[in-house]
């Protein structure tokens, strides 16, 4: 017998914290803060856990490893490129246990297969064997032309990102409306680790000279090195436009590709304070209440176009098609989005905050 319980991640666009008990062992599925700045899960009963696994460095999902002294100061499990990209917010070394980006491993003793979730560098899915599969996903997608997305095994449970609900546009037909818009000049905030090097490569293959903000560089010159988070094209794409990457200060007619997301800091933030000058800025993800971009967009000075990071709806339903998942926990949405979603799932659909998981020899089927 399992347990999976959703500290926090379902039903709403929460921080991801899901405890799973199993083999005697408790392990704690990531440990985020927000979206909302400040929004942390709630610890408290939780108790000491045997491990801290980390699906990727995203803050939603990383970035409260604070609270780690209230669950027993646990070693945290992560790949080496997961921790490099958490920085100050990285656990001490000690406490950092190496998992590869794909493969089998073992956390605390418990035997787990991991693989490339396409969404962020060095970020991963988890599957456990036990219950007849236990597949949680954190973020994932596989649209994006530099990070793979490895197919999992069976699993009879799924718990997946469902960030975006019912949305189902293609990440091609985004980029080509987000092209047409910046071709005379746009400011186009990215989160840091992973969609930054997409878009400046994604831009420059439809014929633009995008700019990438000193950040965003860096982390170009470190995957176009990288030959586990990215696939091969995506690495020749890196090379060719670090090659021919433009300097020189920044002006309202350039392309930028510019840290952070939502112009709260890094150069969409020193950008935001030139908006005289003639700069626009174009936001593709999501954005919360209290930040820079939400008041330029409930001002109508700013533009809100889609980039997908996540996985759309058919994706989610080919998931729980591909691994043959009987029951599945849509994460990170709230459930007014997924009316849709919700539906072709059916019976399948699960929202419990606990699930009780038996092995297929105590369901009686073997």
């Amino acid at each position: 017998m399992a347990r999976l319980t959703a500290i926090s991640g379902v039903g709403g666009k929460l921080p991801a914290a899901f405890l799973l008990e199993i083999e005697g062992k408790r392990l704690l599925l990531d440990l985020g803060e927000g979206p909302e700045p400040g929004v942390f899960p709630s610890v408290e009963g939780i108790g000491a856990v045997d491990a801290i696994c980390l699906s990727h460095a995203h803050v939603d999902h990383a970035g409260a490893l604070h609270l780690a002294d209230d669950l027993g100061d646990p070693p945290v499990y992560a790949t080496r490129t997961t921790f490099d990209s958490l920085g100050s917010r990285a656990p001490k070394a000690t406490r950092r246990r190496i998992l590869p980006v794909s493969g089998a491993a073992e956390i605390a003793g418990v035997p787990v297969t991991l693989g490339r979730c396409g969404h962020a560098p060095g970020g991963v899915w988890f599957h456990f064997p036990h219950a007849g599969g236990i597949l949680y996903t954190g973020d994932w997608s596989v649209e994006s032309g530099l990070l793979p997305f490895d197919p999992p095994p069976p699993a009879r449970l799924l718990v997946t990102d469902a960030s975006y609900g019912d949305r189902d546009t293609n990440l091609a037909d985004q980029i080509d409306a987000i092209a047409r818009m910046a071709a005379a000049g746009a400011v186009l905030p990215v989160p840091g680790g992973g969609r930054g090097p997409e878009m400046a490569t994604a831009l420059a293959a439809r014929g633009l000279r995008p700019r990438v903000c000193p950040q965003v560089l860096r982390e170009m010159q470190v995957l176009a090195g990288d030959d586990l988070s990215v696939n091969t094209n995506g690495r020749q794409a890196l090379r060719d436009f670090l090659a021919g990457a433009p300097g020189g200060d920044w002006r309202p007619t350039d392309i930028v590709v510019a840290a952070e997301a939502n112009a709260e800091a890094g150069l969409s933030a020193a950008l935001l304070h030139r908006l005289e000058e003639g700069f626009r800025f174009i936001f593709s993800g999501h954005v919360p209440r209290n930040t820079p971009a939400h008041g330029l967009l409930a001002t109508g000075r700013a533009t809100w176009l889609p980039w997908n990071v996540h996985p759309r709806r058919r994706d989610v339903l080919e998931l729980a098609a591909r691994t043959g998942a009987s029951r599945v926990v849509p994460a990170f949405v709230e459930p007014d989005a997924m009316p849709q979603l919700g539906e072709s799932l059916g019976n399948r659909l699960l929202t419990d905050r606990t699930i009780a998981l038996a092995s297929p020899a105590e369901h009686g089927n073997g």
